[in-house]
């Protein structure tokens, strides 16, 4: 649909809303607001039938397969900059809990909170790497 048909649609549309709505308002008896809003209604299914529906069909897959697609690639971005976030954050809390095992701590402590730490990061690693690789495909 041209965008000059677009336009000559949507002026129609709303000119039919607006005087149905003006024929609500006036001042006259129900039944000629009846007749009247029946006229106006039987003129917008005309312009109805007249609108190309396969066109727009189109037009409205073509914007829906858009929006998905920046959808999913929003959603992948999102996540992997969330992930690292978490991850930076988690490396941090795991680097706090070994500081507080070398300070209070015994060697035992000190051992499994490097180990901890090791784990979060390896964790951290792979869950982004997983991220990442599916973001490509």
């Amino acid at each position: 649909m041209s965008k000059e048909k677009k336009k000559k649609n949507r002026f129609l549309l709303g000119a039919l809303v607006g005087a149905g709505l003006g024929v609500l308002f006036a001042p006259a008896k129900g039944s000629e607001t009846r007749k009247a809003l029946k006229k106006k209604i039987d003129e917008l299914l005309e312009q109805v039938k007249k609108i190309d529906l396969e066109e727009l069909k189109v037009q409205f897959d073509t914007k829906i397969e858009e929006i998905q697609t920046e959808l999913e690639a929003l959603d992948k971005e999102k996540v992997i900059k969330t992930a690292k976030q978490k991850a930076n954050e988690l490396k941090v809390k795991g680097e706090e809990l070994l500081d507080l095992a070398k300070e209070k701590g015994t060697p035992i402590l000190q051992e499994t909170a490097k180990d901890v730490l090791e784990k979060v990061v390896e964790a951290s690693q792979e869950v982004i790497k997983k991220l990442e690789t599916k973001k490509s495909s």
